[in-house]
């Protein structure tokens, strides 16, 4: 199969949240037809709700700033899904992507006719398994893990990491992950290995409980490494940690303690973490244009809309005029969201992504509010923005992909 009917196909196995098969039996088996190139690198292993993606991405760029020739896997992809399999810094080609897919689905189509395989892996066993495949491939030192739903039942549970972190656990996907926090920590803690060392961020006290209780190995709490002479604007910030000047280049209060425990991680590893100033990480309060300033966040659950209202309350709200342009899937807490975000627009564009999951905009409670069909659409409407309005992007990672796809060339 070429790289479009790899994806296509990958998409017939159906959403990868709600076709989600969690266990490690399926994956565990197709690895080891594979060869398990599982094996083939040094792993860390990153759980969380929320800044899991960020945390990944900081710690990588760390270690290849550090001359490690590093791997990245992570989830979802904004745009293609060669973004989720990176070496380098860089996603796979397309070539790359379709020549692990088909020797993925031709081990497992094998397996099922053999009975080695209940069923043909889920979109994300599948993926997971082409990661591991060209990561081996491709030789990669280091590769940093983010772990895609939960963890302790996560095809990437199958690994055997250098180093685990946990970042901030809060409400999402509770259909899977239980209705409690210590329910969902429970889950999230199942990476943790006997004698591996792991790092914790700043928790809520009953999940922080979880975290030690599992721990396997020695921990780190975030909140024990001080951080001081704090500075933040509306790009980043900086911070004194352990003597060393840390340039974080993500925006926001959260990255903060995103970029403290990928710092304890990179000195746990023996790397500088000043490589930090190097991240790039798409669609998290990205700034995309300046006259109007237009930034792209994917918040996609309370905990993330509420680090995006903090952001604007602390830099736009009362000194700019703030769009919002806001599309969320079904399954998503959205009217809680909207209770959050929506009081701080003037000018309120609801939209839905191109997802079979997408809310329609008129389902979405908010007097007032502009109602459009497609991103496209949305997007059209920010023209009659002045030059010193400021407009946020968000609701969906889908959504945030779309808005990317057609705002940066």
């Amino acid at each position: 199969m070429n790289y479009s009917e790899s994806v296509q196909y990958l998409y017939s196995l159906g959403n990868e949240v709600l076709t989600a098969k969690l266990g490690l039996d399926r994956i565990g088996a197709l690895l080891e037809a594979l060869g398990n190139p599982h094996r083939a690198c040094r792993w860390i292993h990153v759980a969380g709700t929320n800044g899991k993606g960020s945390t990944s991405a900081m710690i990588e760029a760390g270690l290849r700033a550090a001359g490690i020739r590093t791997g990245l896997y992570i989830s979802p992809h904004l745009i293609e899904p060669t973004e989720r399999i990176q070496i380098a810094g860089h996603p796979v080609s397309q070539e790359q992507f379709a020549g692990a897919f088909q020797r993925v689905h031709e081990t497992a189509t094998r397996m099922v006719d053999s009975g080695a395989l209940d069923m043909h892996p889920t979109y994300f066993e599948t993926v997971t398994a082409m990661a591991f495949l060209t990561f081996a491939a491709e030789k990669a030192h280091t590769v940093v893990l983010e772990v895609g739903l939960g963890g302790r039942l996560d095809a990437t549970n199958v690994v055997m990491p250098e180093l685990c972190a946990i970042t901030p656990i809060d409400f999402d996907h509770q259909m899977f992950l239980g209705d409690t926090i210590e329910q969902i920590a429970a889950e999230k803690a199942g990476i943790l290995k006997p004698g591996v060392p792991a790092v914790f961020a700043e928790q809520r006290p009953e999940a922080e409980a979880v975290l030690r209780a599992h721990a396997g190995g020695p921990y780190t709490l975030s909140r024990d490494w001080a951080i001081t002479d704090l500075a933040m604007d509306s790009r980043g910030s900086r911070f004194c940690w352990r003597g060393l000047p840390i340039a974080c280049p993500l925006a926001g209060e959260h990255q903060v303690e995103n970029a403290r425990v990928a710092a304890i991680a990179l000195t746990e590893l023996g790397v500088s973490p000043q490589g930090i100033a190097t991240t790039r990480w798409p669609a998290r309060l990205e700034h995309v244009s300046e006259q109007p300033e237009i930034l792209i966040d994917g918040a996609h659950n309370p905990a993330g809309i509420r680090a995006l209202v903090n952001y604007i309350r602390r830099f736009y709200l009362g000194r700019r005029r703030i769009w919002i342009l806001y599309g969320a899937l079904r399954d998503k807490a959205v009217g809680e969201m909207a209770s959050i975000l929506f009081p701080l627009a003037d000018r309120l564009i609801l939209t839905a992504p191109d997802n079979a999951r997408a809310m329609p905009p008129e389902d979405i409670v908010a007097p007032g509010a502009e109602i459009t069909h497609s991103v496209a659409e949305a997007i059209t409407l920010l023209a009659g923005a002045a030059p010193d309005d400021v407009i946020f992007i968000t609701g969906s990672l889908y959504l945030a992909g779309e808005a990317r796809a057609v705002l940066v060339k």
